[in-house]
């Protein structure tokens, strides 16, 4: 039997995870938050791992307000460029496989083309600055790692766009919606799935992987969809981005070109609105 460390546990992919391992009997998953773990601190990750021996570890845990990060970029660094250092260093000397959650906020938004795994990354907040940086620090450390980059999570758990909606949807008649910034909204789920496939391939095809839904929308696409689908009857106002100015500036493109796990891993990813579709039935 496989055994899997989980951290971040109380987050949305580490809820996912939870919600689908009794799926995998094969696979025992122990499933830590930041009380039970503290990944800033060394000598406790250190602990956790001489306590039990790990095959695989996924890491969820993760500082991701971004807005916020502007003025707290300490935490922010402590939680994603030192967490993830102190867990590489840890997997290095127990052999374990990292499983590493990041961000399509490590690229600048300034493609015309959805950005592979080997495009220059090049943040433009701290929030994807300290992201990028714990990819920079697993990579010194480790060779048995697998990064995955993704975008605009959202699931029936924790706080996410799709829940504010809804609160929102219900307390107001009309909304103001950025339409000028496009990606690929990422149900939490479909993500917990694909690491999952992952790890039952028993594939070492290591290194840094896209992975959000197929298709693409703005956020205000994103909006109208949720309230087609729950058929909620509401104005909504596309908005460019410099109508709702925020402390961290966004990537207004960031669409990611997924060939690389779906060549490599022989998966099909969800369309983008069938999986909203799937979340909005759970919720």
């Amino acid at each position: 039997m496989k055994k899997i460390l989980v951290t971040g546990a109380n987050g949305q992919l580490g809820k996912c995870l939870n919600a689908i391992s009794k799926k995998h009997e094969t696979m025992a998953l122990v499933f830590m938050d930041s009380k039970d773990l503290d990944i800033t601190n060394l000598v406790s990750v250190n602990k956790a791992f001489l306590e039990s021996k790990y095959d695989y570890c996924i890491n969820c845990a993760a500082y991701t307000a971004v807005d916020k990060a502007e003025e707290q970029e300490e935490s922010a660094a402590r939680v994603n460029e030192q967490g993830a250092r102190n867990l590489a260093l840890a997997c290095k000397q127990s052999q374990t496989t990292l499983f590493h959650i990041s961000t399509d906020f490590v690229f600048d938004g300034e493609s015309n083309h959805p950005y592979n795994e080997n495009d220059k990354t090049n943040p433009v907040s701290v929030y994807g600055r300290t992201k990028l940086n714990g990819e920079k620090e697993i990579v010194s450390i480790l060779t048995k790692y697998y990064i995955i980059r993704t975008s605009w999570l959202y699931s029936e758990f924790g706080n996410n766009f799709v829940k504010t909606m809804l609160k929102l949807g219900s307390e107001r008649d009309k909304l103001t919606i950025i339409s000028d910034q496009i990606g690929t909204p990422t149900y939490a789920m479909d993500l917990a799935n694909a690491i999952m496939t992952l790890i039952t391939s028993e594939k070492p095809s290591y290194g840094i992987y896209n992975y959000s839904n197929e298709g693409t929308a703005s956020w205000y696409d994103f909006a109208k969809a949720i309230f087609d689908i729950k058929k909620m009857n509401l104005s909504l106002e596309p908005i460019p981005t410099k109508n709702y100015p925020t402390p961290a500036k966004r990537p207004l493109y960031s669409i990611l070109n997924k060939e690389k796990i779906k060549n490599n891993f022989s998966m099909a990813i969800p369309y983008w609105r069938t999986s909203l579709e799937n979340c909005l039935r759970q919720l």
